[in-house]
């Protein structure tokens, strides 16, 4: 119970620093470590393979995308009113907020029957072992385009000189 709530309270602290970050770098970095706190709270509810899923997509490569756009796009703020006046958003916010509590608590409470889940380890490397690879095989591709992509560097050929020509 106590790692839920610690979990969770990570999850929200993540989600508003992403939020309130000026810096777009800074704010995806602040939702990958939202997206690795949730898969650890889905494996803690037995969804283990949902939280593999999670850590190795939402928070490797999806975070690897974010910083890829963010780098070619650029990372100046832009500052835009926003549509929805401030007080209905954080009335909205709460009343969300409130709803997803009622929902998770008593999940939370509630004593779960049944067969015990398997750890998050033999959940990776034992029963998903060739998906885990491959999701690893994929974010490595993923940032090896990504900077291949970035590299500035320029390629230069030489071309073959004729046989006649002075050094």
């Amino acid at each position: 119970m106590i790692v839920q709530t610690l979990t969770l309270a990570g999850m929200l602290i993540c989600g508003v620093l992403a939020v309130a970050s000026p810096r777009l770098l800074i704010s995806a970095l602040w939702l990958a470590g939202c997206s690795a706190l949730l898969a650890l709270a889905l494996a803690n509810l037995g969804a283990t393979e949902v939280a593999v899923v999670e850590l190795s997509v939402g928070a490797g490569l999806v975070t690897v995308i974010f910083v890829f756009a963010i780098s070619i796009a650029g990372d100046e703020p832009v500052a835009y009113a926003s549509i929805v006046p401030r007080p209905l958003a954080w009335v909205l916010m709460g009343l969300f907020f409130l709803l997803l509590a009622g929902l998770i608590v008593p999940r939370l409470l509630a004593p779960v029957p049944g067969v015990q889940p398997p750890s998050i380890l033999q959940a990776i490397w034992q029963v998903r072992a060739i998906d885990t690879l491959l999701q690893v095989a994929l974010i490595f591709c993923g940032v090896l385009g990504s900077l291949g992509l970035l590299s500035e560097g320029e390629i230069s050929v030489k071309a073959p000189r004729a046989e006649g020509d002075a050094k």
